[in-house]
This record gives structure tokens, C-alpha cells and sequence, in this order.
């Protein structure tokens, strides 16, 4: 990663590229046949996979956050592609599988430097403080995430057709620090976290997951480490380092296998705090030993906690060419109540609650918190030390249920979801300050979404619902657009169209790698058109909604992303048909229930975005298989 300016390939991480591949150097260019597909030069190995590098935008996630007021302002951001159960690695006819997103960040790569995200969680007996989070797999095991998750996710990421993609896994997010702070002897104590430790699962599957990672040589793992309101304190922040080591050399693995630690994933600590130190004195006294809020914590706020966290992991025998990741995608505080200035000086309390940017009620609330803010947009080597700041955590999907909801993928009720409850010793028993009415955790959370987006700060600005903005990709495809106009380009997706009372002009340049937008919208009617290998349009006087078709297509598979446009009225539900001219094969899809019968599909809207305002978009995808001529269909749109 960069430190003030970028730093060349240090040693370790050039050593272990090599003999990934038993003894070639990656920089010589090789190319390896990709199992049929056209060959892919192996990726160099990097110190930082961020600079100079596109990240992947999740097109699941962008359709949802495009689908909300005002969310096309911030869609088109990379966020992380979470495998949190087993059946997560193969998706699902409603769901993209990790092979998916994969192909689809090849797609937006378009031959150029590129990351994709995934997030490694579905440990044995996962979160043992925090119902919400739960896992799938018991206590005990650990041999089922071996063979059933880890390996074949492993198998995923080793194919060659991903050579030249950089892959950043988080491994394993709040694991470790549980065996340090919710053990006996703490009262935070809990039972599930006791057997974790005795049992060596939580060290064990992280080995495991590192080392077999590890040995991938595009790979580049990192390892979860809390927050500083977690392990900020003296005695945690020793303990944990000495346990990630433990880990990050048990099951065959060496801290080789490390590219570095993320810190704040899935929570809201303020990334920086401007108006107050711990070391500050009010009265004659410092405020770390006086204030309530830092209570004796070494640290105040992310950035600070990160560099510090590094510089004890290199001391204690990680390389020292690692990086830290720092996840600002829900710690922005921004709104009426940030504050402009220090607090008064009448007290250390008054002083510290006065200036702070955290407004949480207490540290250690981690719940779907109530008046949280979008945090710093995702940036390559912002600070020293600082891979990047990521939004690992995609903002608007649940942390917990606000009540007791029955779901499959084993994920519990933790009362710190409820906005009724008075709290527990990990949180100083203090009110849970999360939002009402929230689904299981991973869900998309609407009022979550809008709460992050009005109080975002950075402050978020643009992103009308009938605006013409588009969440573009590196690769110049679309994910989720409002009306508007798309002019592809090899490097990125950008915006070309002008808008006019709601509706807009214009005509797309296709890109090189794709099949972005090309049309001409007029009064919510749209005359499909081709340019460089596109789209086609529905007929836009069918039942108050269109329906636009973008393809991207490679040897013998394609992927399609179809934009649902709602008339001069909105409308609650929609319907998409259509009917293939060859053999194409519907394998997944996102974002909508598609159905095929022969070559007969049908798409209909899911729960969550059925509903489209007068002249706005949501949008669904799909990925299939083909032999020979892979035809433009015509679509059909209905909607009640």
C-alpha cells in the first residue's frame, strides 16, 4: 500500500507470489489457459491490490440502492460480496453465486487492473456474542467449513479465468476479538464464546481459510480486527495481535499469507475524531481517564486505532509491507447534530460528548444505529499506512431483526437490535439506539438506507429519482440506473444526456467490453436501438411501464441487465416476458423471479422493488448459457 507515496514490491510478498506459481515470476507475463475460455495473463503481484485499480460494483446491490430516493447518487460504489453461508457460494435462481460475481467483474474489469471483494464468513459457531450474526455451522464444525465452504470457494477463486482479477477477501469478521473479550474472567463474558476458545475452532478455520487462500497467488487476505471500541483498550489490543498470530500460523498457514487487517468492518466508529484527543486534560485531568465515552481507551477513532493496530502487528512478526483497510460505509455522522467545535470545558464528559462525531448513545451499540451517516467514499491509500477505505459493509443491508423473524440461514435474534431494550455489560447497559422494524440480518433495510443517505458526510449530493445518473462500472455496464443515458467508455461508466422535465434524450455509445443502454426515451415510451452491440426496448404504451434489455455476452455464456422504467404514473408491481430466438438458458438471476419455460421467460418484481415512482427505474438481471447466435429479444413490460 502507499504510506506517503506508493512502495515497491517488498521482498516477502514478491517470494510467495513466485512460488504460487511454482517458481515463475508473474511479471514475466505468463498466460494460462483459462479452461476453454480465451487465456488471462497472471495478475503481478502488488503491495497495495487498490492502487490503480477499479473495485467491483455488486449490480444486486446497486438495483437496490437505485432503487431508493435518491440512492443513484451513490450506486455505482464498489461494496464487498459476502459468502455468509454455504449456499451463498452457488447463488440461487434470485441470487448471484460467488461465480457470478466473478465473471461479472471480468466483464467490468475490461482487461484492465481490478478488485472484487469478498467477504469470508460462515465460521463454526460464528459470532458467539451476537445472535443477530450466527451462523449455519455449530461449534464444532469445523471439518464441514473446511470441505463444504472453504475448499470450494478456494476452487472458485484458483480458476484461471480470474488470474488477472485482484481478489481482497476479509476473513472472518468478528471472530478473534471474541475469544479475548467475551471469555471468562470479562464481564462480557458469554458461554458460546467460552467453547469457541476451548475448542481452537475460531483459530483453526481462520488458519485454514488463510493458508488455502493464501496459496492462491492473486489472492490478497485480510484479516478482521475489530474496531477501536472493541479492542481500543490496552490489554484487549495486546491479546488479540498475540491471537491473530496464533491464527494466522495455525492450520498450515504463515503470516506470509496476510496482506493486511480490516478494521471497522460492519460497524460505525467515527474515522476520525477532529475535536478532542484521549491525551486532552479538562480540570487538570486527561480526558482518557475521565470521560465516560473513551473510558480509559487508548484510541479515539478509527484512523488512529488502524495505523497504531499495524505497527503492533509488524512488531510482533507480520511482514512489514502490510496494509490496513478501514470500512466506512455507515460511520459518517453527518446531519443537524454533527457538531462544528469542541464541547465546553466544564467537563471531561461535557467536553468529549460535546465534540464528538460518533453520536451513538454508547461505543459499543453496533445495531443498525439510529442517525448514522454514508462515511468517506472508498478511496485507494488515503492516509499512511491505509490500504483504502472500503465499504466492505454494503449500506442498507440489515444487521439484525428488531424482533424474532424465522429464516433459513440460521441467523438469530439479538435484543441489541431492539430500540426497546436497556442493554447488557458489552455495552455499558446502556438503550440499543438501533432503528425499529428491521429484517434479518443481510436484508435489505430501506429506512436504514434512507438514514445513511440523509446523513451521510461527506454529504451526498444528486441522485434524483428521474435523474439522469447511472450507476456505471470501471467496465462501462450499467447496474441500476435512473432514466438518463449511458456513454460507455473501456475505463468507467459515465453519463451522457440531457434531461428535460423528467424525461430524457438521448442516444448510448456501446463500450468495447459491453452492452450498456442505447435508446431513445421520449415520454416514457422507448424506441430500442443498437449501438455497438446493445439493447433492444419494450413497447413503451404497454400498462404504464418499459423494459430495456442490455447483454454482455462471451463464448458459450452472457450475462443481461434489464432496466424496468415505470410511466407518467407509478406503479406497485411489474411483469417482464419475452421470448428467446435460440437456445439461451437461464441459469441465475437478481433482483426479480424469472421463470423459463422453453424459450418463454417471464420476470416478475420482487418484494422490495415492485413499487417504482412515475418516470422511474429499478432494475433486474440475469445470467445464462447459449450456442451459436445469442439474439436480442424483444421485451414485453405490464404493470398493475
Amino acid at each position: 500500500m502507499t504510506i506517503s507515496s506508493p512502495r515497491g514490491e517488498r521482498p516477502s510478498r514478491l517470494r510467495r507470489s513466485i512460488a504460487a506459481l511454482g517458481g515463475l515470476a508473474l511479471a514475466s507475463g505468463l498466460c494460462i489457459a483459462a479452461g476453454g475460455t480465451q487465456a488471462q495473463a497472471a495478475a503481478a503481484r502488488v503491495d497495495n491490490p487498490y492502487v490503480g485499480a477499479g473495485v467491483y460494483v455488486n449490480p444486486e446491490w446497486a438495483a437496490h440502492a437505485a432503487a431508493e430516493p435518491g440512492g443513484s447518487a451513490v450506486s455505482n460504489q464498489p461494496t464487498g460480496v459476502w459468502m455468509d453461508r454455504i449456499a451463498a457460494i452457488n447463488g440461487s435462481s434470485t441470487s448471484m453465486g460467488l461465480k457470478a460475481h466473478l465473471d461479472r467483474a471480468v466483464q467490468q474489469a475490461a482487461g484492465k487492473p481490478f478488485v472484487i471483494q469478498v467477504v469470508i464468513y460462515d465460521l463454526p459457531g460464528r459470532d458467539c456474542a451476537a445472535l443477530a450474526s450466527n451462523g449455519e455451522l455449530g461449534p464444532t464444525d469445523l471439518p464441514k467449513y473446511k470441505s463444504d465452504y472453504i475448499d470450494p470457494i478456494a476452487k472458485i477463486l484458483a480458476d484461471p479465468a480470474y488470474a488477472n482479477l485482484r481478489i481482497v477477501t476479509t476473513v472472518e469478521i468478528d471472530s478473534l476479538p471474541n475469544l479475548v473479550t467475551n471469555t471468562s474472567g470479562r464481564d462480557t463474558a458469554t458461554a458460546a464464546c467460552d467453547v469457541m476458545k476451548a475448542n481452537g475452532n475460531y483459530v483453526n478455520g481462520v488458519g485454514y481459510a488463510l493458508a488455502k487462500l493464501g496459496a492462491i497467488s492473486n489472492v490478497y487476505n485480510y484479516v478482521d480486527a475489530g474496531h477501536h471500541g472493541w479492542i481500543g483498550w490496552d490489554d484487549n489490543l495486546d491479546a488479540s495481535i498475540t491471537l491473530f498470530k496464533q491464527a494466522a500460523t495455525s492450520q498450515g498457514s504463515t503470516v506470509n499469507n496476510v496482506a493486511g487487517f480490516i478494521t471497522n468492518t460492519a460497524n460505525y466508529s467515527a474515522l476520525k475524531e477532529p475535536y478532542f484527543t484521549v491525551n486532552d486534560t479538562i480540570n487538570g485531568q486527561a480526558v482518557r481517564e475521565t470521560s465516560k465515552w473513551i473510558d480509559w481507551n487508548r484510541y479515539a477513532d478509527e484512523l488512529s486505532f488502524a495505523q497504531a493496530f499495524r505497527t503492533k502487528a509488524i512488531a510482533a512478526g507480520f511482514p512489514s509491507d502490510i496494509g490496513m483497510l478501514i470500512d466506512t460505509s455507515r460511520n459518517g455522522w453527518g446531519g443537524a447534530k454533527r457538531p462544528t467545535g469542541p464541547g465546553p470545558k466544564t467537563s471531561a464528559d461535557a467536553y468529549v460528548d460535546g465534540g464528538r462525531i460518533d453520536r451513538r448513545i454508547q461505543l459499543g451499540n453496533w445495531c443498525n444505529q439510529s442517525g448514522a451517516g454514508l462515511g468517506e467514499r472508498p478511496k485507494a491509500a488515503p492516509e499512511s499506512g491505509i490500504d483504502a477505505y472500503v465499504w466492505m459493509k454494503p449500506p442498507g443491508e440489515s444487521d439484525g431483526s428488531s424482533s424474532a423473524i424465522s429464516n433459513d440461514e440460521g441467523k438469530g435474534f439479538d435484543r441489541m437490535c431492539d430500540p426497546t431494550y436497556g442493554g447488557n455489560a458489552r455495552n455499558g447497559n446502556n438503550m440499543s439506539g438501533a432503528l425499529p422494524n428491521a429484517p434479518v440480518s443481510g436484508h435489505w433495510f430501506s429506512a436504514q438506507f434512507q438514514e445513511l443517505l440523509k446523513n451521510a458526510y461527506p454529504p451526498v449530493t444528486g441522485g434524483g429519482t428521474t435523474g439522469g445518473t447511472t450507476a456505471g462500472t470501471t467496465a462501462g455496464t450499467t447496474a441500476g440506473t435512473t432514466a438518463g443515458t449511458t456513454a460507455g467508455t473501456t475505463n468507467g461508466g459515465t453519463t451522457a444526456g440531457t434531461t428535460n422535465g423528467g424525461t430524457t434524450a438521448g442516444t448510448t455509445a456501446g463500450t468495447t467490453n459491453g452492452g450498456t443502454t442505447a435508446g431513445t426515451t421520449n415520454g416514457g415510451t422507448t424506441a430500442g436501438t443498437t449501438t455497438g452491440g446493445s439493447t433492444t426496448g419494450g413497447n413503451g404504451n404497454n400498462a404504464g411501464c418499459t423494459a430495456t434489455y442490455s447483454p454482455n455476452s462471451w463464448n458459450d455464456g452472457f450475462t443481461a441487465d434489464v432496466t424496468v422504467k415505470a410511466g407518467n404514473t407509478a406503479i406497485k408491481s411489474w411483469k417482464v416476458t419475452w421470448t428467446f430466438s435460440g437456445n439461451q438458458k437461464v441459469t441465475s438471476s437478481w433482483n426479480a423471479n424469472v421463470t423459463q419455460s422453453g424459450t418463454s421467460v417471464t420476470a416478475t418484481n420482487m418484494s422490495y422493488n415492485g413499487s417504482v415512482a412515475a418516470n422511474g427505474t429499478t432494475s433486474f438481471g440475469f445470467q445464462g448459457t447459449y450456442s451459436g447466435t445469442n439474439g436480442t429479444p424483444t421485451l414485453t413490460c405490464t404493470a398493475s
